[in-house]
């Protein structure tokens, strides 16, 4: 990893300790193999476990080394369109059918939480804040068509005077108050499951990337550098790190890099006035600044995207930035962390799920919404080899098309729409 990476982040150096895993390096047999170990092969491993499924694990690099480790920490609900947005695209009952999913995600991830014991910092409340004048109205009428036409009581409408009371900025004009959806230390959150399938019996291997697979008629022979698994099914679970792997899936999702900072710890006094709930802020540009207060009370800020290989030579100038937008009275505050990752989009921000070749399943593309649908992903997939394939196929259901030009040629049509859509943000 690059030293704006993994190793650079506040989460890595408030991770708590947990054993390493070996490298796999001689054949080994399973039901399941899975590749990737983030909240999608974590929380399928476990719960592949507990339905008495031998599971092995095969990570590239290591355990949670990519988004689930380096994310903003919100679990929120919902998907990135809005329920009336889905309801015009793919119908009531499927928009319906959606919608339940993404609270079984939130209600999942609590629930793990407190049945694992894992440590993670859980907060509760998320804040979706109005970034222009004239998202204000469409944030309002998505809040009320959620209590009126879901029944939901867990969302509500804030005025701009009451965000301005709630956040020590005049950035935002209004917004939208989850007080079911939570915020974690993502890191430590990934590093529970993992203990916890590993606890299991679920064999988990790091520094193992997979070369390539082979369907045969005992099943799929996995292949690593120095090791072998063969498995009746194969999950992939890579996200924004599947490469060249799976060739008939990858022009579905778009790998981007997203930046975070983390202050020094902040006065108390200081802490409360900038988010004086200790929520969880995400706002609604289209590069979306999101932000919230470490259990330390550090400002962790993530803002800024960019759609190259490689990062940028100074995450903290690139972050900080937007973070003075928000928070100008921060000028003279230090930075002690600032780091970036990759996360997968795809065309219309709804996560991917496919199953190909009958014994292969795929989730992927999250768009910013992984730790809750990742979880629940794992489960889908886990309950779907189980024989219970309903909400999997929910998810699978959803068209996702592919990115202009394939896996080659995808990304200077990205770039272009990216770009436009930032020069948007800048106007009302």
């Amino acid at each position: 990893m690059p030293s704006s990476g993994f190793d650079a982040s506040y989460y890595a150096a408030s991770a708590r300790a947990m054993a390493p895993c070996d490298t796999l390096q001689d054949e080994r047999e399973a039901d399941v193999c899975i590749v990737g170990a983030g909240y999608t092969g974590l929380s399928a491993a476990l719960h592949l476990r507990e339905q008495g499924c031998s599971v092995i694990v095969l990570e590239a690099d290591r355990l949670a080394g990519g988004a689930s480790g380096r994310n903003g920490g919100q679990v929120c609900v919902g998907l990135n369109p809005g329920q009336a947005a889905l309801e015009a695209w793919l119908g009531s009952e499927h928009a319906q059918q959606l919608w339940a999913l993404s609270l079984d995600a939130v209600a999942l991830v609590k629930a793990l939480i407190e049945r694992l014991q894992i440590d993670c910092d859980l907060k509760p409340g998320i804040l979706h804040a109005a970034f222009k004048p004239s998202h204000v109205e469409a944030m309002q009428r998505e809040a009320e068509h959620l209590q009126h036409h879901y029944g939901y009581a867990g969302v509500r409408f804030v005025t701009g005077s009451e965000v301005r009371d709630m956040l020590d900025t005049r950035r935002y004009h209004g917004g939208q108050l989850f007080s079911e959806a939570v915020h974690l230390h993502p890191l430590n959150y990934a590093l529970g499951l993992a203990a916890a399938a590993r606890a299991k019996g679920a064999q988990l291997f790091e520094h193992s990337r997979v070369l390539d697979y082979q369907h045969g008629p005992g099943g799929i022979r996995v292949r690593t550098a120095r090791g072998t698994v063969r498995a009746q099914t194969l999950v992939l679970a890579c996200n924004g790190y599947l490469g060249a792997l799976e060739p008939r899936i990858a022009d579905s999702i778009m790998p981007i890099n997203n930046f975070i900072l983390a202050t020094e710890p902040l006065d108390p006094e200081l802490a409360r006035r900038l988010i004086r709930d200790d929520l969880a802020v995400a706002d609604s540009k289209f590069v979306v600044n999101y932000f919230r207060l470490s259990a330390d009370r550090r400002l962790l800020f993530g803002g800024g995207e960019t759609y190259r290989r490689h990062f940028p030579g100074d995450i903290k100038s690139l972050v900080r930035r937007h973070l003075l937008q928000v928070y100008p009275q921060l000028a003279n505050t230090r930075i002690d962390h600032a780091w970036g990752g990759t996360l997968a989009i795809t065309r219309n921000r709804m996560p991917f799920f496919r199953r190909l070749d009958n014994n292969l399943y795929v989730a992927q593309g999250y768009s910013g919404h992984g730790i809750a649908l990742a979880t629940l992903g794992g489960k889908l997939i886990s309950d779907a080899i189980a024989g219970s394939p309903e909400g999997f196929d929910t998810l699978a259901r959803v068209p996702t098309p592919g990115f202009p030009g394939g896996p080659l040629l995808r990304w200077p049509a990205l770039v272009a729409g990216m770009l436009y859509y930032q020069l948007r943000d800048r106007f009302s």
